[in-house]
């Protein structure tokens, strides 16, 4: 699996600031934002890797666990031979919880106002990577995997606030979270420095949580995989990601399926395509062989006459749907084996074949 380089994508390198780094992704945010590139999926995508770049670069803890750890950064937990691959955001704001929020690292520039921290936020999306060989694909299996989210501090109901603890009204925004930044001729809310756009200060945090609002948790959990799955299947487990914050709804867990092809296996969608080999005799004169399909061996005739390269079909012996459903086809693709090593007698008894077949010709 081919491992990302998050220097690269906000193009700074190893030794740039944090403000050189954020400085960077504004601008490469505000190029490829989905609002200035409406309907463009390669934008979409850059976005996308940027955002993923900037939520390990921007925060100072997961910057250093990447600079330190390389490649082993992207392999998390790895249960089982299945492998936690971390987080993937559909709300880009929960990146920038905590740091004062997309809108504001964007400069508001896009319009809508600043979110107020306190307004729900749903939670991250999590991303499970699994294994499955060929056959498990034909019929689906079930599998316990582990796995860390974040769950909602009851203590404190995901608040980060100590129940009846202290808090005092923000004195730079009068409590509203938001205050007026100028651009231009325009005047846009902007969530608040001073507050994080809560609309309060001087708040006593929740001792449990010690005022993030959310604490991790160790889950286990037994996964259906249905049959049919192909590498890129994903199968959503609602609510199972991290927790929302401000009661905001959690986020999905989704498990990823990377199927193993056996040797000897070609699979296209529900077709799945096998090379037969066979002797020039066999081509000609036919023969009943026995070849392999993903249920086990089966029988097939060779027609006398087969030619190197012909297909023929198994109907019903490849994979069903995604879930289930009739199943698709195996093909036997014919691969004539010519010999290396022909000693004279061969040779002539080649020839001899061979003008017979020119004079019948």
């Amino acid at each position: 699996m081919a491992k990302k380089d998050y220097y690269r994508t906000l193009d700074v390198d190893k030794t740039s600031t944090d403000t050189e780094i954020k400085k960077a992704f504004r601008k490469l945010a505000r190029k490829y934002h989905p609002d200035v590139n409406p309907d463009n999926k390669e934008a979409e995508a850059r976005f996308k890797g940027i955002n993923e770049a900037y939520e390990v670069l921007g925060d100072p803890e997961k910057r250093k666990q990447y600079d330190t750890m390389g490649d082993r950064f992207f392999d998390g937990f790895k249960p089982g031979g299945s492998g936690f691959e971390g987080t993937s955001y559909q709300d880009f704001d929960n990146i920038f919880r905590g740091r004062g929020g997309f809108e504001d690292i964007l400069g508001g520039m896009f319009g809508g106002g600043a979110r107020q921290r306190s307004s729900p936020v749903r939670g991250g999306d999590l991303q499970y990577l699994m294994e499955v060989d060929l056959e498990e694909a034909l019929t689906g299996k079930k599998v316990d995997i582990s796995f860390y989210h974040s769950t909602r501090c009851t203590g404190c109901g995901g608040k980060g606030e100590k129940p009846g603890g202290r808090s005092d009204a923000c004195s730079s925004c009068g409590g509203s979270g938001t205050i007026a930044a100028s651009r231009g001729i325009f005047n846009i809310p902007q969530t608040c420095p001073s507050c994080g756009g809560s609309g309060r200060v001087n708040i006593e945090a929740c001792d449990s949580c010690g005022g993030k609002g959310e604490l991790p948790r160790h889950e286990k959990l037994n996964v259906k995989i249905p049959p049919g799955v192909d590498t890129g299947s994903r199968i959503r487990l609602a609510g199972k990601g991290n927790a929302g914050q401000n009661g905001g709804p959690n986020g999905d867990l989704y498990i990823e399926t990377k199927v193993r092809v056996k040797e000897g296996f070609r699979r296209d969608g529900q077709s799945v395509f096998v090379d037969i080999n066979i002797s020039v005799p066999q081509a000609i004169l036919g023969d009943s062989i026995e070849v392999p399909t993903i249920d086990g061996k089966a029988s097939m005739k060779i027609p006398p006459g087969t030619q190197n390269g012909q297909k023929f079909r198994l109907k019903g012996k490849g994979l069903p749907k995604m879930g289930g459903g009739t199943r698709g086809d195996q093909y036997l693709v014919i691969k004539v084996e010519i010999p290396k090593d022909i000693d004279d007698d061969t040779k002539e008894l080649v020839r001899r074949l061979d003008d017979k077949i020119k004079r019948k010709g």
